[in-house]
Order: C-alpha cells, then sequence, then structure tokens
C-alpha cells in the first residue's frame, strides 16, 4: 500500500509540475519580437499562413494561438539586392500584406501599435501583430520614409541588416572589413535618423550593427533600446552575437536583448558540422553559388531538401537556456526576451520545431529555478515595458518638430 501511495505522490507530482508550466505559459504575455514569415512564407513562397503550413513553415495563424504567443512582431525584411528606388517599395509591399491577413482575420488577429492597443488585443484573445523594419537601408537615406514607416505601423527599425548602408556599418561588414560606401560606425546623418526615431517612439533595434555602429548608437539614444535577435559572444563567439561590454551597456540604458533561436547563434559546434553538412552536398552548393543565391537561401534549401541531414544538426534547447542565464546573470531578469528568428532560420533548436513549442521555454525556465513572476518578463513583459519606455504622445511629438 505504500508503494501505491509513493506512486501516487510521485507521478502526482510530475503531472502537477506538467500543469505548473502550463499555467505559467497561459498567464504571460508571450511576445516574439522577430518573425520573418512575412518576407519568406507570403511574399517570397506565395504560401498563405492563414492555413495549415506545417511541416512548411515555421509559422501560420493555428500555431501562434497552440503556442500561446500573444504578441508577433514581424520582420519587414528585403536583403541588400534591394536598394534605391525598391527597397522601400518592397517593405512596404510587406506591410500591406500583414494588413489584408489581418484584414481577413479580425476574430483571430489585429495590427497594433502601441501598449495600450496591445493589451487591448490580448484582452480580446487576439494575436497582437506588430512589425519591425529589419536594414535601414529601407528607408533609402530619406527621413520622410521613416516617417512613413512609423505612420504604417512600424515599431523598431534594426539600423542595418548584414549589409551596411550610407550611414550605418553592418557587424557582418565590420568584421570581414568589407564595407564600400559608409564611413566606419554611424555618421552624423545616422545619428539624426537615431535621434528622430526617438522622436517619434520607434525603437532602436541593434541587433546586426557592428561594434563602432552599436557604440556610436549607445551614445545618441535617450531611450531604451532593444537588440530584437541577437545572443550572447562569450557562448557562442559569432560576428551576430552581443560582447559582455554591449550586454552591459544595454543593461545600463535599460533595454531588452530578445535571445535569437538560430542554432549557429547559439552552439559554437554548430558551424563545423554545417561545414561538413554542407561538404556531403558540394555540387548543390556550387549551383546554387553560381546564380549569386544569398548564402541564407542556400542553408534553408538543403535543409529542406536533406532534412534528416539537418536535424541531427540543431542545437540542444539547453543551449537556448543557456544564453538567457547568462544575460541575466550579467545584467539583470529586466533586460532579455525571446526574438526567435523563426522562418528567417533553417535551424532552430531541438524540440522547438515551430511556434506552437514555446511552452517549452517556460518549462525549462522553470526547471532552472526561475519564479514564475521572471519568466513572466522573459517571456514579453520586458519588451512591454521597453515599448512603453518609447512611446511618445501625439503633442510630445509635434512639440518636437
Amino acid at each position: 500500500m505504500k508503494k501505491i501511495f509513493l506512486l501516487m505522490a510521485v507521478f502526482g507530482g510530475l503531472w502537477a509540475g506538467a500543469q505548473d508550466y502550463r499555467v505559467v505559459h497561459a498567464k504571460a504575455i508571450v511576445v516574439d519580437t522577430h518573425n520573418d514569415v512575412l518576407s519568406s512564407a507570403t511574399i517570397g513562397a506565395g504560401l498563405d499562413w492563414e492555413k495549415d503550413l506545417t511541416g512548411k513553415t515555421h509559422s501560420d495563424l493555428a500555431r501562434f494561438k497552440k503556442g500561446g504567443v500573444d504578441v508577433q512582431v514581424f520582420s519587414i525584411f528585403c536583403d541588400d539586392r534591394f536598394g534605391t528606388g525598391s527597397a522601400f517599395h518592397q517593405a512596404m509591399r510587406e506591410i500591406d500584406s500583414l494588413y489584408a491577413i489581418a484584414g481577413r482575420n479580425p476574430g483571430k488577429m489585429t495590427i497594433v501599435k502601441d501598449v495600450a492597443g496591445l493589451m487591448r488585443a490580448v484582452q480580446q484573445h487576439k494575436l497582437a501583430a506588430m512589425m519591425g523594419v529589419e536594414g535601414g537601408h529601407m528607408i533609402e537615406d530619406r527621413m520622410d520614409y521613416l516617417d512613413s514607416f512609423y505612420t504604417r505601423g512600424v515599431r523598431y527599425m534594426t539600423l542595418t541588416w548584414n549589409n551596411s548602408n550610407s550611414w550605418a556599418t553592418s557587424a557582418m561588414e565590420e568584421t570581414a572589413k568589407t564595407w564600400t560606401v559608409t564611413p566606419y560606425g554611424l555618421t552624423d546623418r545616422g545619428k539624426a535618423i537615431v535621434r528622430h526615431m526617438n522622436e517619434l517612439g520607434m525603437l532602436v533595434d541593434l541587433s546586426h550593427v557592428g561594434e563602432k555602429t552599436f557604440w556610436d548608437a549607445i551614445h545618441t539614444v535617450n531611450k531604451p533600446v532593444i537588440c530584437s535577435h541577437s545572443s550572447v559572444y562569450a557562448l557562442c563567439p559569432v560576428f551576430r552575437n552581443l560582447k559582455d561590454d554591449q550586454i552591459r551597456a544595454i543593461g545600463q540604458n535599460g533595454g531588452v536583448i530578445q535571445v535569437n533561436f538560430y542554432s549557429g547563434f547559439l552552439d559554437s559546434n554548430y558551424a563545423p558540422r554545417v561545414k561538413r553538412f554542407l561538404a556531403r552536398h558540394q555540387a548543390e552548393v556550387d549551383s546554387m553559388n553560381a546564380v549569386h543565391a544569398p548564402g541564407y537561401a542556400v542553408n534553408e534549401y538543403l535543409s529542406k531538401t536533406y532534412p534528416v541531414e539537418a536535424d541531427s544538426l540543431r542545437a540542444p534547447l539547453s543551449l537556448l537556456i543557456d544564453h538567457i542565464d547568462y544575460i541575466r546573470k550579467m545584467i539583470g531578469v529586466d533586460h532579455v526576451g525571446l526574438g526567435s528568428d523563426f522562418d528567417g532560420i533553417e535551424s532552430p533548436p531541438q524540440q522547438l520545431n515551430d511556434v506552437s513549442t514555446y511552452p517549452l521555454i517556460t518549462r525549462e525556465l522553470l526547471k532552472r529555478g526561475y519564479k514564475p513572476a521572471e519568466v513572466e518578463k522573459i517571456l514579453g513583459g520586458n519588451f512591454i515595458r521597453v515599448l512603453k519606455a518609447n512611446e511618445v504622445t501625439a503633442g510630445a511629438r509635434l512639440a518636437g518638430r
């Protein structure tokens, strides 16, 4: 009889624990600050994420709901093949698409532009859809284009993508020393753009930017910044990750680092594994390189063509939690969140197969000893705080003109 009671206690405890993480997750406002489904699926592949796209994408409306995602910032993205005369138009096309999707699904999602709208959407059990422009090249050096983005609802802009622009150098090009147009770092024009973003109430996003640009921007802003999808350099030393002094600076600024889910930014052993994977399929790599396909497109194609091999390359979920934990220990739990990069990456961590799997992050954080209130901050509370801190009233905005 004692054995029966013991088994009941053990399995009852496990059942209660399993329920606990789901309860915590359901209570939290879950925010993901970076998802590329608009550019990769809607525009890039002509897929309709109002339908079930399981096995084709990381995201669709039903799976956002299943994963408990309350707020999704959709990336407005085009790469460096778009420039003056085309980049802004492409960005507006993606924004139009998001508005159209929201218009067709008024009971499931709504576009929000501020914290008040975000909270209304959450209360109405709708996906709060926000937008962030991933790459300053999309304003085509025009301040009025920045204003247009803000008017349409864009609430952050990543100062660069991998490509530098005429006023800011990127992490990729600073690291490789390949920038050809921009003076090193943030120019006077770039500083004016950053100050104008602060005046508008648009978050300054320092993911993708070079170190010189990062420091120039940090010394220019007067509001908290975000890194919408970046991880920790000390744990995985790649050009896109943040070094310790940058992490500390964001903490001192009051900003938040939204940790990227990409295996290549989480696991220092990922790159050697990928190198061997690409070598096994060198002929296909060469064919795609011959037509100047971007590196990310090559990786995505091979991952979908050889899914079993690609799956074996993925980082363990524990490493994602390690990156969150590293930031929390260095600058506090108020300065870390989630920026998945789903549908912009070919290799998320093991178990995090798509947007429906977010509750697993809550489970793992609780296992590490995080309190429910701390988990709620990481899942979304920290981003909402920074969004609120950047908001500007209409009167104040006019006064700043």
